[in-house]
């Protein structure tokens, strides 16, 4: 009973004395447990409520409202990136160490402000996985995808609640860019397959957030050698340990989803190539066209849907 009612001081100390009171009572700010709450329900409603809801449902076409969704994401990131960079990280913060401000001043209040935004953000792309789940596209909802944003609000949320600024902040600031670029390439997928020839540069989002998390973990990691500016190395450990896990399964994700169907095409490739040399003095001819490509049987809508699921293969539409 006694190391129950120590922990609990601790826990009371932590919470009202260490952290940061001028954002201590903004929404959801007081405990973690709400937060926590929410992304545990955001876990149970895409992997077994969702898919349960919908199971004798047809997909839903939400074809207008990704693209205006999708829109609404990319003004929000340019502001909270513009208030990043406005803020500190393109004018006077310090890429060795900067310390956070807990004035009340102007520009402090500003950055803290900045810090929750990215926070309550966070909530607004359970969006991405509820559209998925309602459109049946469960391929989607991978366990990279469903950690990657779960995890997110409740890991965002010490930093508002403790260090809302200064040197960890420098990992919303990167990600805010991230997520222009990410969402600016969803509202022009959710367009249509018209759009797919403008879409050449998708592989290169996963890599773009690959360097994003190995810029994180070198600037944070660098405090471990020298903290002239004495961050609480906490969370120096905090950020920097989200930045290695997200990157190595950003990696894995990569290798699965573009090198491996690399090969896979190019021996699929390879394998019809040697059927048609081996074949080639036995065709079977229909309408001019051989067997390997055409048969009679074939309807259109079977051709035209098969190509359609290609298309999108990999697309948030």
């Amino acid at each position: 009973m006694n190391y129950i009612n120590r922990f609990c001081a601790g826990w009371r100390d932590l919470m009202e004395n260490k952290s940061d009171p001028r954002t201590s009572e903004w929404f959801l700010m007081s405990s973690p447990l709400p937060t926590a709450a929410i992304c545990l329900a955001y876990v149970v409603i895409v992997k077994i409520v969702g898919p349960k809801l919908m199971e004798n449902r047809k997909p839903y076409k939400l074809k207008n409202v990704l693209i205006f969704y999708n829109f609404l994401q990319v003004i929000f990131s340019t502001w909270l990136f513009y208030e990043a960079s406005s803020t500190g990280w393109l004018t006077d913060y310090s890429y060795r160490c900067q310390p956070v401000d807990y004035t009340r001043s102007e520009n402090g209040m500003r950055i803290a402000r900045g810090c929750y935004w990215y926070y309550i953000s966070k909530f607004t792309e359970f969006l991405d996985t509820f559209f998925f789940v309602m459109r049946k596209r469960y391929d989607q909802v991978s366990t990279l995808h469903v950690i990657h944003h779960g995890i997110m609000p409740f890991s965002v949320w010490w930093g508002v609640k403790f260090t809302p600024g200064g040197h960890s902040s420098f990992f919303g600031f990167i990600n805010t860019f991230v997520h222009i670029v990410m969402y600016f390439y969803y509202m022009l997928a959710a367009m249509g397959p018209q759009m797919q020839k403008y879409l050449w540069w998708k592989k290169y989002l996963t890599l773009l957030q690959m360097v994003q998390f190995i810029m994180v973990m070198v600037h944070a990691f660098q405090l471990l050698l020298y903290n002239p500016c004495n961050y609480p190395i906490a969370f120096v450990w905090w950020i920097g340990a989200h930045a290695v896990m997200f990157y190595f399964l950003f990696s894995n994700f990569y290798k699965q989803a573009y090198k491996k169907k690399r090969i896979a095409a190019e021996k699929k490739k390879d394998r019809e190539h040697k059927y048609i040399n081996n074949n080639d003095s036995t065709k079977d001819y229909h309408y001019g066209t051989t067997q390997l490509y055409y048969s009679p049987t074939d309807k259109m809508e079977e051709s035209y849907s098969t190509t359609r699921q290609r298309v999108f293969i990999g697309s948030k539409n």
